[in-house]
Parts: structure tokens; sequence; C-alpha cells
């Protein structure tokens, strides 16, 4: 690694930090996946997949916000997005 850090408390601060980073990355990655595999379901019009895919997604969203990756009301914002469109498909 090129680090600039001298201390060795500060170097692994560095590479815990690269850690959390590739791990935050992942989980979002994934996350948005989840989003967009429900939009998809939700575009088909297929209501039981978008059911499925809703709660993956959800569930995803709330898991981000207990590992500080969305604030409380950013979660809830999508969560009502996602809700919104799910009674669009089943309407």
């Amino acid at each position: 690694m090129n680090e600039l850090a001298n201390i060795k408390s500060a170097k692994k601060r560095v590479q815990v930090n690269e850690l959390s980073r590739q791990r935050n990355y992942a989980f979002k990655s994934d996350l948005r996946t989840a989003v967009k595999a429900f939009y998809a379901k939700a575009e088909e019009k297929d209501v039981e997949l978008a059911k499925e895919y809703f709660v993956k997604a959800t569930s995803k969203i709330d898991k981000a916000v207990n590992k500080g990756l969305y604030h409380r009301n950013a979660a809830n914002r999508r969560k009502a997005r996602l809700q919104k469109r799910l009674d669009e498909v089943t309407a």
C-alpha cells in the first residue's frame, strides 16, 4: 500500500478503513442490485415476484441503516418509494 502514515496505529487505521470501504461498497452494490430487481419485476407487473423482491430490498435497506451506510430518514424515504411502486403494481 502507498500510505503516508508513519505511526503504527495510523497505518493500521489506513488498512482497517480500506477494508471497511470495500465491504461497504460491496454491500451497497448488492443493495442497489436488489432494488433494481424489484423495479424490474414491478415493471413486468409480476406481482408475486415483486412482493418477494420488495421484502428482500427493504430488508437490505434496513441492514444498511444498522451498518451506518444510510441515514434512517433516507432509508425510510427509499422504502416508501418502493412501497408506493408495489402498491401501483398490486392495485
